[in-house]
């Protein structure tokens, strides 16, 4: 328990991790997540009991190049020491990059500007086995043309995505801002697709890219594609499998979270 005349101190992380044999990041019973993992290093570095709380959820074998948590604190610690020793307690699956302070009264989901994802698909040629848990093997060279056509066409401002979504609770907003979409042929073999928004709603990057296949396949045009979005909710598919699919990074003002500000970064 701690005591009443403790001051409390948030300080955020930023975290890498291969998500393929993890239930996903959020706490759950019996399974083996992100959370789970990454409140045991911490109760085992500091002795102190905190709840993590995440920037964005990821679902079972998504891995993160840049997710953000959080957890309260009585103490301080070295920040270059903290690191180390958070990932000394961590699996190898699982990285602190970064660590910094941030105001008790931050939000880390609510205050965040946007999130970044990138899709990767490994399309005509022989299938990649050491490529297999991080990219969407398709047999069909996809025409990345049709597939751009199509993106380039979504709304850049916000909208109602419940097309490209999974299902959410009743009265849940579906509105999002969406930054960016943007679809290329990165080597002669795979595909990147790179989305940014203010947030997502379940499976909603999975379905785009779903969906966007069809389009690459010529299974739809990109007219229908667009047209998704006056259809119902769910209704843009399939759902693309979850190892293709990495977190790149959540976005801050400069003024709440500078990673790359030392100043910040000193002691935790």
């Amino acid at each position: 328990m701690r005591g009443a005349n403790v001051a409390l101190r948030r300080v955020a992380l930023q975290l890498e991790y291969d998500g393929t044999l993890f239930s996903g990041s959020q706490l759950q019973k019996g399974l083996r997540t992100i959370q789970g993992e990454l409140e045991q290093a911490w109760w085992n570095f500091t002795n102190e009991r905190s709840r993590a709380n995440f920037a964005g959820r990821t679902d079972s074998g998504v891995h993160a190049l840049g997710q953000v948590a959080t957890f309260e604190t009585e103490k301080k610690y070295d920040m270059q020491s903290s690191i180390s020793a958070l990932n000394h307690f961590l699996p190898e699956d699982i990285a602190v990059l970064s660590m910094i302070d941030i105001p008790l009264k931050m939000d880390i989901r609510r205050h965040a500007r946007s999130r970044i994802y990138r899709y990767k698909i490994k399309d005509g040629g022989v299938r990649s086995p050491i490529n297999r848990g991080y990219m969407w093997f398709r047999q069909q060279t996809l025409d990345v043309s049709s597939m751009t056509k199509a993106a380039s066409a979504l709304p850049l401002c916000e909208y109602d995505w419940s097309a490209f979504g999974g299902p959410v609770p009743e009265g849940y907003s579906t509105i999002r801002k969406l930054y960016g979409y943007d679809v290329k042929r990165v080597a002669p073999n795979q595909v990147s697709v790179t989305v940014e928004a203010s947030g997502f709603l379940p499976h909603q990057v999975r379905r785009m890219v779903g969906a966007l296949e069809k389009v690459g396949c010529g299974a739809i045009t990109p007219q229908q594609y667009v047209g998704f979005l006056d259809q119902g909710p769910g209704s843009a598919g399939p759902t693309a499998p979850a190892h293709g699919l990495t977190l790149l990074d959540v976005k801050y003002e400069s003024s709440i979270i500078d990673w790359d500000n030392n100043k910040n970064r000193d002691v935790l």
